[in-house]
């Protein structure tokens, strides 16, 4: 499966103004481009709570890196091992964020598109259809790390690719994704508490079974996963 990275797009209608839904931070709220999807799948109300709920998790993750550069990004992971990854917002006009993960090859970055309130790697080939699509980028992430992510498996073209690459270029640009860790923002550790919820959360399916006291429970809810 090639995952193709598709050149700039003609631009789309503006959505409607909408105040952003409560909890949001300022600034999370990307402009208007990137939020603009196909007419029949935006809906105001629906997009910015999947958007606010999403940018609140990834907040609370630690491995989101805000706005750096792809240069950053890659300087960052130029070190790390096979696997190792993070989120940043996108450098596109069109795109909220990207997804930065070190190769075998190198650094590297995929766009992370964004319609009818789901997140999915961005491809222009033709197994873009059967590419999953998650409510939120944590899911994403947390799909592409786990066993399912070996039906998936495939090549992933970096981020300034051409938009209509020959096979050849395919071939020398594409890289075999696998997500293995994190990197952490330094100015963004993860707290005790948060590391304890992901080790429960990777320990049980079920962690509302658990006896807990309620306001721990709400906060693993808080954050349901395992990265």
């Amino acid at each position: 499966m090639i995952l193709c990275v598709p050149g700039p797009r003609a631009p789309l209608p503006t959505a409607p103004s909408t105040e952003a839904p409560r909890g949001m931070r300022a600034g999370t709220v990307p402009p208007t481009p990137c939020l603009q999807s196909t007419p029949p799948l935006w809906d105001p109300a629906k997009d910015l709570r999947a958007i606010a709920s999403n940018f609140c998790y990834l907040e609370n993750s630690g491995w989101y890196w805000g706005a750096v550069t792809a240069a950053q990004a890659h300087a960052a992971l130029q070190e790390a091992s096979e696997g190792a990854f993070l989120v940043r917002d996108s450098s596109h006009p069109l795109y909220m964020l990207t997804l930065s993960v070190r190769t075998a090859r190198g650094p590297t970055s995929i766009r992370i598109q964004y319609s009818g309130a789901q997140f999915l790697l961005d491809s222009s080939s033709p197994a873009r259809p059967s590419l999953s699509s998650f409510p939120n980028v944590p899911s994403l992430v947390q799909h592409y790390m786990g066993p399912e992510r070996k039906a998936e498996e495939g090549k992933v073209e970096q981020e300034m690719a051409p938009s209509k690459p020959s096979q050849q270029t395919i071939q020398d640009t594409s890289v075999v994704l696998k997500l293995k860790r994190a990197v952490y923002k330094p100015q963004g550790l993860p707290s005790l508490q948060h590391l304890t919820r992901l080790v429960i959360n990777r320990h049980s399916d079920c962690p509302d079974q658990l006896p807990l006291p309620r306001p721990l429970m709400r906060y693993i809810k808080d954050y349901p996963f395992k990265v």
